[in-house]
Protein backbone atom coordinates (compact mmCIF):
# COMPACT_ATOMS: atom_id res chain seq x y z
CA UNK A 1 0.00 0.00 0.00
CA UNK A 2 2.77 2.44 0.91
CA UNK A 3 4.67 1.81 -2.32
CA UNK A 4 1.48 2.22 -4.33
CA UNK A 5 0.85 5.57 -2.62
CA UNK A 6 4.36 6.65 -3.62
CA UNK A 7 4.09 5.37 -7.20
CA UNK A 8 0.58 6.67 -7.87
CA UNK A 9 1.39 10.16 -6.60
CA UNK A 10 3.80 10.25 -9.54
CA UNK A 11 2.00 8.13 -12.14
CA UNK A 12 -1.31 9.98 -11.83
CA UNK A 13 0.49 13.18 -12.84
CA UNK A 14 3.18 11.79 -15.13
CA UNK A 15 1.23 11.83 -18.46
CA UNK A 16 0.32 15.48 -17.83
CA UNK A 17 3.91 16.28 -16.84
CA UNK A 18 5.30 14.63 -19.99
CA UNK A 19 2.80 16.28 -22.36
CA UNK A 20 2.37 19.68 -20.68
CA UNK A 21 5.86 20.35 -19.24
CA UNK A 22 8.23 18.21 -21.34
CA UNK A 23 6.30 18.45 -24.65
CA UNK A 24 5.84 14.71 -25.30
CA UNK A 25 3.31 13.31 -27.79
CA UNK A 26 0.62 10.71 -27.00
CA UNK A 27 2.68 8.13 -28.91
CA UNK A 28 5.70 8.92 -26.71
CA UNK A 29 3.55 8.56 -23.59
CA UNK A 30 2.25 5.22 -24.89
CA UNK A 31 5.73 3.93 -25.69
CA UNK A 32 7.16 4.99 -22.31
CA UNK A 33 4.23 3.45 -20.43
CA UNK A 34 4.40 0.31 -22.56
CA UNK A 35 8.14 -0.11 -22.07
CA UNK A 36 7.83 0.59 -18.34
CA UNK A 37 4.96 -1.76 -17.58
CA UNK A 38 6.19 -4.53 -19.87
CA UNK A 39 9.64 -4.30 -18.25
CA UNK A 40 8.09 -4.93 -14.84
CA UNK A 41 6.19 -7.94 -16.12
CA UNK A 42 9.18 -9.37 -18.00
CA UNK A 43 11.60 -9.05 -15.05
CA UNK A 44 9.18 -11.06 -12.92
CA UNK A 45 10.09 -14.24 -14.80
CA UNK A 46 13.68 -14.03 -13.54
CA UNK A 47 12.87 -13.03 -9.95
CA UNK A 48 10.17 -15.68 -9.70
CA UNK A 49 12.50 -18.38 -10.99
CA UNK A 50 15.26 -17.27 -8.61
CA UNK A 51 12.89 -17.34 -5.63
CA UNK A 52 11.93 -20.94 -6.52
CA UNK A 53 15.59 -21.95 -6.78
CA UNK A 54 16.60 -20.30 -3.51
CA UNK A 55 13.46 -21.29 -1.65
CA UNK A 56 13.36 -17.70 -0.36
CA UNK A 57 10.99 -14.88 -1.31
CA UNK A 58 11.52 -11.96 1.09
CA UNK A 59 15.06 -10.96 0.08
CA UNK A 60 14.07 -10.46 -3.53
CA UNK A 61 10.97 -8.54 -2.47
CA UNK A 62 13.10 -6.19 -0.33
CA UNK A 63 15.51 -5.60 -3.23
CA UNK A 64 12.64 -4.79 -5.58
CA UNK A 65 10.92 -2.38 -3.22
CA UNK A 66 14.26 -0.68 -2.43
CA UNK A 67 15.01 -0.08 -6.12
CA UNK A 68 11.53 1.35 -6.59
CA UNK A 69 12.06 3.76 -3.70
CA UNK A 70 15.46 4.87 -5.00
CA UNK A 71 14.05 5.87 -8.41
CA UNK A 72 11.47 8.32 -7.05
CA UNK A 73 13.85 11.32 -6.84
CA UNK A 74 14.70 10.91 -10.56
CA UNK A 75 11.18 11.99 -11.54
CA UNK A 76 11.51 15.20 -9.55
CA UNK A 77 14.89 15.93 -11.17
CA UNK A 78 13.95 14.95 -14.75
CA UNK A 79 14.84 17.69 -17.30
CA UNK A 80 13.67 15.66 -20.31
CA UNK A 81 11.56 12.75 -21.49
CA UNK A 82 14.73 10.65 -21.61
CA UNK A 83 15.20 10.96 -17.85
CA UNK A 84 11.54 10.07 -17.28
CA UNK A 85 12.00 6.96 -19.41
CA UNK A 86 15.09 5.99 -17.38
CA UNK A 87 13.28 6.52 -14.09
CA UNK A 88 10.20 4.58 -15.22
CA UNK A 89 12.41 1.79 -16.56
CA UNK A 90 14.34 1.39 -13.29
CA UNK A 91 11.20 1.77 -11.19
CA UNK A 92 9.48 -1.00 -13.11
CA UNK A 93 12.56 -3.24 -12.87
CA UNK A 94 12.13 -2.91 -9.11
CA UNK A 95 8.46 -3.81 -9.43
CA UNK A 96 9.40 -6.80 -11.56
CA UNK A 97 11.95 -8.03 -9.03
CA UNK A 98 9.45 -7.96 -6.16
CA UNK A 99 6.23 -8.96 -7.92
CA UNK A 100 6.50 -12.72 -8.55
CA UNK A 101 8.21 -13.55 -5.21
CA UNK A 102 5.53 -11.56 -3.36
CA UNK A 103 2.67 -13.34 -5.17
CA UNK A 104 4.34 -16.70 -4.65
CA UNK A 105 4.73 -15.86 -0.94
CA UNK A 106 0.99 -15.09 -0.69
CA UNK A 107 0.21 -18.42 -2.36
CA UNK A 108 2.65 -20.27 -0.07
CA UNK A 109 1.01 -19.11 3.15
CA UNK A 110 -2.66 -19.16 2.10
CA UNK A 111 -4.94 -22.24 2.36
CA UNK A 112 -6.15 -23.24 -1.10
CA UNK A 113 -9.84 -22.96 -0.19
CA UNK A 114 -9.54 -19.21 0.47
CA UNK A 115 -6.83 -18.37 -2.06
CA UNK A 116 -9.19 -16.32 -4.23
CA UNK A 117 -10.19 -14.21 -1.24
CA UNK A 118 -6.53 -13.79 -0.24
CA UNK A 119 -5.49 -12.50 -3.65
CA UNK A 120 -8.58 -10.32 -3.79
CA UNK A 121 -7.63 -8.81 -0.42
CA UNK A 122 -4.04 -8.22 -1.56
CA UNK A 123 -5.31 -6.57 -4.73
CA UNK A 124 -7.73 -4.46 -2.72
CA UNK A 125 -5.02 -3.23 -0.34
CA UNK A 126 -2.75 -2.46 -3.29
CA UNK A 127 -5.56 -0.43 -4.77
CA UNK A 128 -6.18 1.51 -1.55
CA UNK A 129 -2.69 2.88 -2.05
CA UNK A 130 -3.50 3.52 -5.68
CA UNK A 131 -6.31 5.94 -4.82
CA UNK A 132 -4.71 7.51 -1.73
CA UNK A 133 -1.69 8.44 -3.89
CA UNK A 134 -3.66 10.45 -6.48
CA UNK A 135 -5.68 12.09 -3.68
CA UNK A 136 -2.47 13.31 -2.09
CA UNK A 137 -1.26 14.45 -5.51
CA UNK A 138 -4.43 16.50 -6.06
CA UNK A 139 -4.19 18.14 -2.64
CA UNK A 140 -0.53 19.03 -3.06
CA UNK A 141 -1.03 20.30 -6.64
CA UNK A 142 -3.77 22.63 -5.39
CA UNK A 143 -1.66 23.70 -2.41
CA UNK A 144 1.51 24.29 -4.42
CA UNK A 145 0.02 25.80 -7.62
CA UNK A 146 0.61 22.81 -9.94
CA UNK A 147 4.24 22.27 -8.92
CA UNK A 148 4.76 18.77 -10.34
CA UNK A 149 8.32 18.40 -9.10
CA UNK A 150 7.47 19.27 -5.48
CA UNK A 151 4.78 16.57 -5.45
CA UNK A 152 7.26 14.07 -6.88
CA UNK A 153 9.67 14.82 -4.01
CA UNK A 154 6.97 14.11 -1.40
CA UNK A 155 6.41 10.70 -3.04
CA UNK A 156 9.86 9.65 -1.82
CA UNK A 157 8.56 9.42 1.78
CA UNK A 158 5.97 6.59 1.52
CA UNK A 159 8.31 4.67 -0.81
CA UNK A 160 11.01 4.69 1.86
CA UNK A 161 8.52 3.67 4.56
CA UNK A 162 7.44 0.68 2.44
CA UNK A 163 11.00 -0.66 2.38
CA UNK A 164 11.46 -0.19 6.13
CA UNK A 165 8.15 -1.92 6.89
CA UNK A 166 9.07 -4.92 4.76
CA UNK A 167 12.55 -5.24 6.27
CA UNK A 168 11.48 -5.01 9.91
CA UNK A 169 7.81 -6.06 9.91
CA UNK A 170 7.49 -9.13 7.65
CA UNK A 171 8.62 -12.66 8.51
CA UNK A 172 9.00 -15.29 5.83
CA UNK A 173 7.79 -18.81 6.77
CA UNK A 174 10.30 -21.62 6.56
CA UNK A 175 10.16 -23.66 3.36
CA UNK A 176 11.60 -27.15 3.46
CA UNK A 177 12.87 -28.09 0.01
CA UNK A 178 13.32 -31.78 -0.57
CA UNK A 179 16.21 -33.15 -2.63
CA UNK A 180 18.84 -31.35 -4.67
CA UNK A 181 18.14 -27.87 -6.03
CA UNK A 182 17.34 -27.83 -9.75
CA UNK A 183 16.98 -25.06 -12.29
CA UNK A 184 13.25 -24.11 -12.24
CA UNK A 185 13.33 -23.29 -15.97
CA UNK A 186 15.00 -26.49 -17.13
CA UNK A 187 13.09 -28.61 -19.63
CA UNK A 188 11.91 -31.14 -17.03
CA UNK A 189 10.39 -28.47 -14.81
CA UNK A 190 8.82 -26.50 -17.65
CA UNK A 191 7.13 -29.75 -18.77
CA UNK A 192 5.52 -29.93 -15.34
CA UNK A 193 3.51 -26.78 -16.13
CA UNK A 194 0.18 -28.13 -17.31
CA UNK A 195 -1.94 -27.26 -20.34
CA UNK A 196 -4.38 -25.55 -17.96
CA UNK A 197 -1.59 -23.24 -16.78
CA UNK A 198 -0.60 -22.32 -20.34
CA UNK A 199 -4.24 -21.57 -21.13
CA UNK A 200 -4.25 -19.10 -18.21
CA UNK A 201 -1.08 -17.51 -19.64
CA UNK A 202 -2.75 -16.99 -23.02
CA UNK A 203 -5.88 -15.55 -21.40
CA UNK A 204 -3.76 -13.11 -19.36
CA UNK A 205 -1.98 -11.91 -22.51
CA UNK A 206 -5.26 -11.41 -24.37
CA UNK A 207 -6.68 -9.40 -21.47
CA UNK A 208 -3.56 -7.21 -21.46
CA UNK A 209 -3.87 -6.56 -25.20
CA UNK A 210 -7.50 -5.57 -24.72
CA UNK A 211 -6.66 -3.15 -21.88
CA UNK A 212 -3.93 -0.64 -22.72
CA UNK A 213 -2.14 1.66 -20.27
CA UNK A 214 -4.21 3.65 -17.79
CA UNK A 215 -2.20 6.75 -18.81
CA UNK A 216 -4.77 7.17 -21.60
CA UNK A 217 -7.55 7.49 -19.01
CA UNK A 218 -5.68 10.46 -17.56
CA UNK A 219 -5.26 12.06 -21.01
CA UNK A 220 -8.96 11.50 -21.78
CA UNK A 221 -9.92 13.30 -18.57
CA UNK A 222 -7.71 16.27 -19.50
CA UNK A 223 -9.47 16.55 -22.88
CA UNK A 224 -12.75 17.20 -21.06
CA UNK A 225 -11.41 20.42 -19.57
CA UNK A 226 -10.84 19.14 -16.05
CA UNK A 227 -8.25 21.39 -14.33
CA UNK A 228 -4.77 19.86 -14.31
CA UNK A 229 -4.65 19.70 -10.51
CA UNK A 230 -7.90 17.69 -10.42
CA UNK A 231 -7.18 15.20 -13.21
CA UNK A 232 -5.68 12.62 -10.78
CA UNK A 233 -9.16 12.34 -9.24
CA UNK A 234 -10.01 10.23 -12.27
CA UNK A 235 -7.52 7.62 -11.07
CA UNK A 236 -8.88 8.00 -7.55
CA UNK A 237 -12.36 7.13 -8.84
CA UNK A 238 -11.07 4.10 -10.75
CA UNK A 239 -9.05 2.78 -7.85
CA UNK A 240 -11.85 3.32 -5.33
CA UNK A 241 -14.08 1.12 -7.47
CA UNK A 242 -11.20 -1.33 -8.06
CA UNK A 243 -10.45 -1.58 -4.32
CA UNK A 244 -14.11 -2.07 -3.48
CA UNK A 245 -14.62 -4.75 -6.13
CA UNK A 246 -11.42 -6.80 -5.78
CA UNK A 247 -12.15 -8.58 -2.49
CA UNK A 248 -15.85 -9.44 -3.13
CA UNK A 249 -15.05 -10.75 -6.61
CA UNK A 250 -12.05 -12.62 -5.16
CA UNK A 251 -14.39 -14.39 -2.71
CA UNK A 252 -16.87 -15.01 -5.53
CA UNK A 253 -14.13 -16.69 -7.59
CA UNK A 254 -13.76 -19.32 -4.85
CA UNK A 255 -17.33 -20.45 -5.61
CA UNK A 256 -17.94 -19.46 -9.26
CA UNK A 257 -16.64 -20.87 -12.56
CA UNK A 258 -13.49 -18.90 -13.39
CA UNK A 259 -14.09 -18.73 -17.14
CA UNK A 260 -17.58 -17.35 -16.63
CA UNK A 261 -16.28 -14.61 -14.34
CA UNK A 262 -13.53 -13.74 -16.85
CA UNK A 263 -16.13 -13.45 -19.62
CA UNK A 264 -18.21 -11.03 -17.55
CA UNK A 265 -15.04 -9.06 -16.86
CA UNK A 266 -14.53 -8.61 -20.60
CA UNK A 267 -18.15 -7.50 -21.03
CA UNK A 268 -17.58 -4.79 -18.43
CA UNK A 269 -14.39 -3.65 -20.19
CA UNK A 270 -16.27 -3.42 -23.51
CA UNK A 271 -18.82 -1.17 -21.80
CA UNK A 272 -16.02 0.97 -20.33
CA UNK A 273 -14.37 1.45 -23.74
CA UNK A 274 -17.66 2.37 -25.41
CA UNK A 275 -18.50 4.92 -22.72
CA UNK A 276 -15.04 6.52 -22.90
CA UNK A 277 -15.23 6.65 -26.70
CA UNK A 278 -18.57 8.46 -26.67
CA UNK A 279 -17.33 11.90 -25.55
CA UNK A 280 -14.92 13.59 -23.15
CA UNK A 281 -17.42 15.25 -20.78
CA UNK A 282 -16.26 14.70 -17.22
CA UNK A 283 -19.39 12.74 -16.23
CA UNK A 284 -18.88 10.36 -19.15
CA UNK A 285 -15.20 9.95 -18.35
CA UNK A 286 -15.95 9.19 -14.69
CA UNK A 287 -18.57 6.60 -15.68
CA UNK A 288 -16.15 4.90 -18.09
CA UNK A 289 -13.33 4.94 -15.58
CA UNK A 290 -15.60 3.42 -12.89
CA UNK A 291 -16.49 0.56 -15.25
CA UNK A 292 -12.77 0.12 -15.95
CA UNK A 293 -12.24 -0.25 -12.18
CA UNK A 294 -14.98 -2.89 -11.92
CA UNK A 295 -13.29 -4.85 -14.72
CA UNK A 296 -9.95 -4.71 -12.91
CA UNK A 297 -11.53 -5.87 -9.67
CA UNK A 298 -13.22 -8.79 -11.42
CA UNK A 299 -10.19 -10.09 -13.31
CA UNK A 300 -6.78 -9.23 -11.81
CA UNK A 301 -6.98 -11.18 -8.56
CA UNK A 302 -8.79 -13.97 -10.41
CA UNK A 303 -5.96 -14.44 -12.91
CA UNK A 304 -3.42 -14.56 -10.04
CA UNK A 305 -5.54 -17.21 -8.33
CA UNK A 306 -5.77 -19.25 -11.53
CA UNK A 307 -1.98 -19.24 -11.88
CA UNK A 308 -1.59 -20.49 -8.29
CA UNK A 309 -4.22 -23.19 -8.82
CA UNK A 310 -2.67 -24.57 -12.02
CA UNK A 311 1.05 -24.48 -11.15
CA UNK A 312 3.06 -26.86 -8.89
CA UNK A 313 3.77 -25.33 -5.48
CA UNK A 314 7.56 -25.44 -5.94
CA UNK A 315 7.31 -23.67 -9.31
CA UNK A 316 4.89 -20.88 -8.40
CA UNK A 317 7.51 -18.15 -8.64
CA UNK A 318 8.49 -19.34 -12.12
CA UNK A 319 4.83 -19.71 -13.10
CA UNK A 320 4.04 -16.11 -12.12
CA UNK A 321 7.20 -14.96 -13.88
CA UNK A 322 6.34 -16.64 -17.18
CA UNK A 323 2.74 -15.42 -16.93
CA UNK A 324 3.97 -11.86 -16.50
CA UNK A 325 6.61 -12.19 -19.22
CA UNK A 326 3.96 -12.93 -21.83
CA UNK A 327 1.64 -10.26 -20.44
CA UNK A 328 4.54 -7.77 -20.52
CA UNK A 329 5.07 -8.20 -24.24
CA UNK A 330 1.32 -7.77 -24.75
CA UNK A 331 1.36 -4.57 -22.67
CA UNK A 332 4.13 -3.05 -24.78
CA UNK A 333 2.27 -3.80 -28.01
CA UNK A 334 -1.08 -2.56 -26.67
CA UNK A 335 0.24 0.73 -25.27
CA UNK A 336 2.28 1.57 -28.38
CA UNK A 337 -0.69 0.82 -30.64
CA UNK A 338 -3.03 2.87 -28.44
CA UNK A 339 -0.66 5.86 -28.58
CA UNK A 340 -0.34 5.60 -32.36
CA UNK A 341 -4.12 5.40 -32.84
CA UNK A 342 -4.58 8.36 -30.46
CA UNK A 343 -2.16 10.56 -32.44
CA UNK A 344 -3.47 9.54 -35.86
CA UNK A 345 -7.23 9.18 -35.33
CA UNK A 346 -8.07 10.62 -31.93
CA UNK A 347 -9.15 9.37 -28.52
CA UNK A 348 -12.55 8.00 -29.53
CA UNK A 349 -11.07 5.76 -32.21
CA UNK A 350 -8.57 4.39 -29.68
CA UNK A 351 -11.30 3.32 -27.26
CA UNK A 352 -13.50 1.92 -30.04
CA UNK A 353 -10.51 -0.18 -31.17
CA UNK A 354 -10.09 -1.40 -27.58
CA UNK A 355 -13.76 -2.42 -27.47
CA UNK A 356 -13.40 -4.32 -30.76
CA UNK A 357 -10.42 -6.27 -29.45
CA UNK A 358 -12.38 -7.07 -26.28
CA UNK A 359 -15.22 -8.50 -28.40
CA UNK A 360 -12.76 -10.74 -30.26
CA UNK A 361 -11.24 -11.85 -26.95
CA UNK A 362 -14.69 -12.58 -25.52
CA UNK A 363 -15.66 -14.68 -28.54
CA UNK A 364 -12.46 -16.68 -28.15
CA UNK A 365 -13.09 -17.19 -24.43
CA UNK A 366 -16.70 -18.28 -24.98
CA UNK A 367 -15.60 -20.74 -27.67
CA UNK A 368 -13.15 -22.31 -25.21
CA UNK A 369 -15.80 -22.40 -22.47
Amino acid sequence: MLMDISSEMIHSLLPLFMVGVLGASALTVGLIEGVAESTALIVKVFSGTLSDYLGKRKGLAVAGYALGALTKPLFALAPSVGMVLTARFLDRIGKGIRGAPRDALVADITPSEVRGAAFGLRQSLDTVGAFVGPLLAVGLMLLWANDFRAVFWVAVIPGTLAVLLLVFGVREPERHLEGKKTNPICRENIMRLSASYWWVVVVGAVFTLARFSEAFLVLRAQQGGIPVALVPLVMVAMNLVYAGAAYPFGKLSDRMNHKTLLAWGLVVLICADLVLARNDHWTTVVAGVALWGVHMGMTQGLLATMVADTAPADLRGTAYGVFNLISGVAMLVASALAGLLWDQFGASFTFYAGALFCVLALLGLLKRT
